[in-house]
């Protein structure tokens, strides 16, 4: 198994020098999603909850996440994005709403805690506007989809 980066030699935690890493373009992508009731996905899509457009508020409140990223997870490096992105969409299926994000930069280090931040907080926003129709709203699936760039090169969920 791989030496963990983010450990020191006596086990402390301590945060990676990315310093003689060359920078490159680095793109990560991410998922999740949250499932409710029919009735709340109902509100949710017809905009009729008192606290205002669930969908819109999401995709602003997980671009802002992404921003500020390394303020919420303690050894990741601050990042200037060149991009950051949420879309979310219904899908009746689940019933619920499934949300992608991507964050892309160009620097030392990537950006799949960006990405993931961003989703994770998107979801936890539309919970936070739709609970009191539904507590029982259930978020799940977050995960990364793919990520670009870097000395590890490019990865994809199969």
């Amino acid at each position: 198994m791989k030496d963990l980066s983010h450990v020191d030699a006596e086990g402390r935690a301590r945060m990676v020098d990315v310093g003689a890493k060359t920078e490159s373009a680095r793109t990560a992508r991410a998922e999740g999603s949250i499932r409710m009731s029919a009735e709340t996905l109902d509100a949710v899509e017809q905009n009729a909850l008192s606290k205002g457009d669930v969908i819109a508020a999401a995709r602003i409140a997980g671009i802002m996440a992404a921003k500020k990223t390394a303020e919420l997870i303690p050894l990741c490096h601050p990042l200037p994005l060149t991009d950051a992105g949420v879309d979310v969409d219904i899908d009746r299926a689940l019933p619920g709403l499934r949300v992608t994000a991507w964050a892309s930069t160009v620097g030392r280090t990537g950006v799949e805690m960006e990405a993931l931040t961003a989703v994770t907080v998107a979801l936890l926003t539309v919970y936070d506007m739709a609970k009191a129709l539904d507590r029982g709203m259930e978020i799940s699936d977050v995960r990364l989809t793919e990520k670009r760039g870097g000395k590890s090169g490019d990865w994809k969920r199969e």
